[in-house]
């Protein structure tokens, strides 16, 4: 049920390059023009050097397998790298609104000539960058938070194009912490639901699974009198784990065993549920609800 998304090492020394590049002309660029928006991409683009490079080893991490000290594997160094993308990217962008706004409040002058040239070669390399993480980002949460880097600067130097043209034209040099505040916001905005995810799955939040029809779906299998003593979290964004406690008629261990198969096949083809673990009582929590806590919940 694992979806392999993995990314080819050289795609990811690619994207790492060109972003290095980018970092240093948008540097020079944004030094030698006055703009803010060119330096603020830079710094995103400085970021997305490391949050690939970070992302590469946390996928490495994650191929290892599971052992006494990781029974369930390496999976979650990619969410833990999802995560610390995330929150640079926002925290980046917050600076750089704040930095925005100082600049609205005490304009300088933007030679939007230079500005322009420099937009146009980093929003090109981005969107190569983009279009080399595209296929990986589907299924994978960690190469999604770095792919949005990627879009999110490819994005970015294509206002920055538009401001240019603007200042060229016009001289209206306040349009460059304008676009600024407006990128940043779309990072921040396009950013939050891969860092709400992270957290999710970090915390072990339930997935988003109908209980109480897996429940319902359960009770009919010959044999199951009650279910409860749910538990269901995600190793990471594609891995669903669940236990359950389920009561069933005093029996052989034998005749348990089939009913087990049943409720596992079940749950995993209509749930989509990997790791299924049950465990089968006789009167021990027979007229408990889904959720009732016990003194092994505390």
């Amino acid at each position: 049920m694992y979806k392999n998304s993995r990314m080819s090492g050289l795609r990811f020394l690619l994207v790492t390059v060109l972003n290095a590049l980018i970092t240093v002309v948008e540097l020079i660029g944004g030094l030698l023009s006055g703009s803010l928006a060119l330096l603020s991409d830079a710094f995103h683009n400085l970021g997305d050097s490391a949050s690939v490079v970070l992302a590469y080893v946390a996928s490495r991490i994650g191929l290892k397998n599971s052992n006494t000290s990781k029974t369930f594997g390496y999976r979650r160094a990619e969410i833990i790298s999802a995560f610390v993308n995330s929150v640079f990217l926002i925290v980046v962008s917050v600076f750089l609104i704040i930095e925005s706004a100082h600049r609205i409040l005490n304009p300088e002058p933007v030679n939007g000539g230079i500005m322009l040239i420099v937009a146009i070669v980093g929003t090109l390399a981005n969107f190569v960058s983009a279009l080399l993480l595209s296929r990986g980002a589907k299924n994978n949460l960690n190469i999604k938070a770095t792919y949005l880097h990627i879009l999110s600067d490819a994005m970015s130097s294509f206002g920055i194009i538009i401001g240019a043209i603007i200042i060229q034209i016009w001289h209206i040099n306040i349009v460059d912490p304008i676009v600024t505040i407006l990128v940043s916001g779309y990072i921040m905005w396009e950013t939050w639901p891969v860092l709400k995810e992270a957290i999710n799955i970090l915390m072990q939040a339930a997935p988003n699974l109908d209980f109480e029809a897996m429940k319902h779906d359960m009770l009919k299998e010959p044999g199951v009198v009650n279910v409860h003593h749910i538990h269901a979290w995600q190793i990471d964004e594609n891995r669903i784990m669940f236990s359950a406690h389920i009561n069933l008629n005093d029996q052989l261990l034998s005749d348990v065993e089939p009913i087990y198969r049943h409720l596992e096949n079940l749950l995993q083809k209509k749930y989509h549920v990997d790791h299924v673990t049950l465990q089968a009582e006789v009167f021990r929590g027979k007229s408990n609800e889904l959720f009732t806590r016990d003194r092994h919940d505390i």
